[in-house]
């Protein structure tokens, strides 16, 4: 099929490829010079907003990760309060038991006290008794002692009270000591 066309054809055809070629190149060359020196301010404006929101994505995913952090935390801190509230009432229980125990305690006290009280005014009653007892006791020895030894005779004495009077006053000296 190319045998019958000239030569001269086939060199012109390759000669006018080549030099279309090199006008595309040339012309692609000086247009993009000339395009990048009138870009569009719109592809500007798409690029910026491309940028701020690649920008607000990642810090949307900084804020869910905050706030992830936050409930954490807030889970933890809620935990912890139902804890120390536990522990209050807990608290609160056993101080409610213990003023009762010490009100208790502070009755049985004032009992005890009042009934401690009355003993030892019944042992210092019981002291006087046992003193007079004992005063009448010696009384009664010294009187038996010298009705032993024949100081003291009733059935001699006088019937006289002056006598019996002067009699006792000179045993309650001796009974005193």
């Amino acid at each position: 099929m190319f045998e019958a066309i000239p030569q001269q054809y086939l060199q012109l055809v390759g000669a006018a490829f080549v030099l279309g070629w090199l006008v595309a190149k040339i012309g692609s060359m000086l247009s993009g010079r000339v395009k990048n020196s009138q870009r569009d301010p719109r592809d500007d404006r798409i690029r910026s907003l491309e940028a701020e929101q690649r920008i607000a994505a990642s810090e949307a995913d900084r804020a869910k990760a905050d706030a992830e952090e936050a409930r954490k935390e807030l889970s933890e801190t809620q935990t912890l309060v139902a804890d120390h509230e536990k522990a209050l009432q807990e608290s609160a229980v056993q101080i409610c038991k213990l003023r009762g125990d010490l009100k208790e305690s502070v009755r049985l006290t004032t009992e005890l006290r009042g009934e401690l009280t009355d003993r030892a005014t019944e042992n210092l009653k019981s002291e006087v008794k046992l003193r007079e007892v004992e005063t009448e006791l010696e009384v009664t020895r010294a009187s038996s002692d010298m009705i032993a030894t024949g100081v003291l005779d009733y059935s001699i004495a006088p019937e006289n009270d002056d006598v019996e009077e002067e009699q006792e006053q000179e045993e309650s000296p001796a009974t005193a000591r």
